[in-house]
């Protein structure tokens, strides 16, 4: 499901999870537990990629509709758990963005520090307000902290997909590289950043995110329970059957 490889003080992290990395409870419980890991290690940065076609193209919704509200109310929470866990890393994150990244999976790759995606790897974008869910306050506060801002709103509810270079100008990508040069790049990049002194780096990070800490953790008692009734219940799980029949026709036209 996780795949580590070490680059003398670079970890790894490839996710491989399927075709195309749907995030899951399982998926989503093992990147937490690896970011746990590595934070208590002697590596100096993580770079997060996929293996395949994909980076992740977002939630299992088919699961979430198999298993209904007792699956996602156990889902839920470990997806920010995940989300918190890499956003808030202390050391440097970058993403290694090597195909698809949507929904989830383009918040995911959000929640590091650099995005370096590989040209013609794919799309990405958040297309949550189509499929029927709303964002959670995380999510939508890592997408804010990094989409242009002329370009937020935009992109939560048009909920489109970008190909590469448009995700570049829209903020949601660092850099562009051929895809045969993605892993090296990145790990050039990451030894890069390794090399920042490591209270600068880490409180630096910390004075960057802590308005977005602040507004999560006011989000906790009214906001967010809303949200994860919303996920699991009914209406919403039918807005996801209706999105996902959608979306099966058009492949068939």
């Amino acid at each position: 499901m996780i795949e580590i490889e070490e680059r003398g003080n670079i970890a790894l992290l490839y996710m491989a999870h399927g075709k195309v990395n749907l995030m899951d409870i399982e998926l989503c419980d093992a990147i937490t537990q690896h970011f746990e890991m590595l934070e208590h290690s002697s590596c100096q940065a993580v770079i997060l990629t996929g293996k395949g076609k994909a980076f992740s193209a977002g939630v299992d919704l088919s699961r979430a509709l198999d298993e209904g509200t007792s699956y996602m109310d156990v889902f839920f929470p470990a997806m920010l758990r995940m989300f918190e866990k890499v956003f808030f890393f202390p050391k440097p994150v970058l993403a290694a963005i090597n195909g698809h990244a949507i929904a989830g999976g383009c918040v995911l790759a959000c929640g590091t520090d650099y995005r370096i995606m590989a040209d013609g790897g794919g799309k990405i974008g958040i297309p949550e307000l189509l499929v029927g869910v709303p964002f959670p306050t995380i999510a939508l506060e890592i997408m804010r902290f990094n989409a242009l801002p002329q370009h937020f709103h935009g992109l939560v509810y048009g909920g489109s997909t970008h190909a590469v270079h448009d995700a570049a100008n829209l903020g949601l990508v660092n850099e562009i590289v051929e895809p045969s040069d993605l892993i090296d790049y990145a790990v050039k990049t990451a030894e890069k950043m390794a090399t920042i002194p490591v209270p600068t780096f880490q409180i630096t990070k910390k004075q960057m995110r802590l308005p977005i800490m602040e507004r999560v953790q006011a989000a906790q008692s009214e906001i967010s329970p809303v949200v994860q009734q919303l996920w699991s219940s009914p209406e919403i799980l039918d807005a996801i059957r209706n999105y996902m029949a959608q979306a099966l026709q058009k492949t068939k036209d």
